[in-house]
């Protein structure tokens, strides 16, 4: 099948394009200039694997928690493909997409994004059993959380802010805490996140799906409190 998929969530944006022999992958960390780079390199990809819009399977996103510009920018670009293609968009939660190559891990798993003003976008498991939902919490909230619904001894924390949260965490839980450089493909692990979407039937987006955001944005808050 043939796939692009992009991550903007955080300020380093990842997007791959997969065909039938071939994966390639382009990561920037270009900090505020996603407006300026993301559409270049989504054409850059896509020529890599010698493909065009038209010849799209499907489309894969980051949907969220995470930047609320970078969470825009990838939607805008990758809705606009979606017209051009009539390629079905698959959402993923930016979480569940870091946590995916620890799955397998047997104790838990903590996800986390920083979300800023000593807060984080995270969710936890350990195998099926949801430990923490997806939320905004301080780190004291966490630590609660992991604590009251049983979280095991040793917690691996991945995620783009994973050493962050870790260093926080130490010093309110007795918890072992194993934090992982963040290092994932996380363009391949939307491909491959979004075929078993496909292979077991799941809807893709609507049109009027957007990104999930988790909390207000700074406008929204300042126009709100006016």
């Amino acid at each position: 099948m043939n796939g692009l998929a992009i991550d903007s969530a955080i300020t380093k944006i990842t997007i791959s394009a997969k065909n039938d022999a071939h994966t390639v992958t382009a990561v920037f960390n270009i900090g505020m200039k996603q407006s300026e780079t993301l559409l270049p390199a989504i054409q850059y990809v896509l020529n890599k694997v010698d493909l065009s819009p038209e010849k799209l399977d499907y489309l894969a996103i980051s949907n969220g928690p995470g930047s609320f510009t970078g969470l825009r920018l990838g939607f805008s670009a990758i809705k606009a493909i979606e017209m051009f293609s009539n390629a079905k968009l698959y959402g993923i939660s930016t979480l569940d997409v870091y946590a995916e190559p620890y799955r397998d891990f047997p104790s838990t798993v903590l996800s986390c994004i920083d979300a800023k003003k000593d807060r984080f976008y995270a969710k936890a498991f350990c195998g099926e059993k949801e430990i923490m939902p997806e939320g905004d919490y301080t780190p004291e909230e966490a630590a609660e959380l992991l604590k009251s619904n049983g979280a095991t001894e040793n917690i691996l924390i991945c995620g783009s802010d994973a050493r962050l949260l870790s260093e926080q965490l130490k010093n309110i839980s007795d918890k072992k805490f194993l934090p992982q450089d963040f290092t994932i493909n996380a363009g391949e692990i939307l491909l491959s996140m979004a075929e078993k979407k496909i292979s077991a039937g799941e809807p893709p987006l609507n049109d009027y799906d957007g990104p999930f955001y988790l909390r207000a944005s700074e406008a929204e808050v300042k126009k709100n409190e006016a």
